[in-house]
């Protein structure tokens, strides 16, 4: 049994729901930025606010959650914690200019999209094999919002295109990333209870015939 399994089968992916949760709000803000381009700065403004301090303080849980499961559960700590903090800074000041708004948007989702390349190598270890979708997923949320952040009015697009687009992107990952949490959960529940059982008893003689 390859390393990749044994880790899949001794650490349980708790709450894989939650980055579906977090994908779906991600997908309806960039669907509503595109659907209502013209809406007041203040209405774009309260919305992201609402959206990044929801996913925000849901990564967060998630991330607490798999802490005994998944090696990078520190970046996504980090990265929730990141999220919910400039939600709550947008909350507290929403009159932005649009320009302000698309820099906010865009740190927040490239930190978003980096901690989608820290997720793509993490499930990887879990045998996951289309961790690759994950992790072209992420490289491409992090060229969107790098063009958010240094030049918005790229090809003559606008900045609420780009937000939209990297709103949906991020949110397009998320809902990718719950999908395979969601059968990495499964193909672990096929092991037998028994089975889990005696794989635990020989893990813990093995560390006990090294601490002798």
């Amino acid at each position: 049994m390859s390393n990749q399994h044994l880790k899949a089968l001794t650490n349980t992916v708790k709450n894989w729901y939650i980055p579906l949760i977090v994908g779906i709000l991600f997908i309806g803000a960039g669907i509503f930025t595109f659907a209502s381009p013209t809406s007041s700065f203040l209405a774009l403004s309260l919305l992201f606010s609402t959206s990044f301090l929801i996913a925000g303080f849901f990564e967060v849980v998630f991330s607490i959650a798999n802490r005994n499961s998944m090696d990078n559960w520190g970046w996504s700590l980090i990265f929730g914690l990141v999220t919910f903090f400039f939600g709550f800074i947008m909350t507290v000041q929403p009159k932005f200019s649009m320009l302000t708004l698309a820099i906010f948007v865009g740190f927040t989702l490239l930190f978003r999209s980096i901690a989608a390349i820290s997720f793509a190598i993490d499930i990887k270890n879990y045998g996951v094999k289309q961790w690759g979708w994950l992790l072209a997923i992420g490289i491409l949320g992090i060229i969107f919002s790098t063009i958010l952040l240094v030049d918005p009015v790229f090809a003559g697009a606008t900045i609420v295109v780009w937000t939209g687009i990297t709103l949906i992107i991020v949110g397009i990952f998320n809902i990718f990333l719950s999908i395979q949490l969601n059968k990495v959960k499964k193909s672990t529940q096929k092991v037998s209870k028994k089975l889990r059982d005696r794989f635990d008893d020989f893990v813990e003689e093995i560390k006990d015939e090294l601490d002798d």
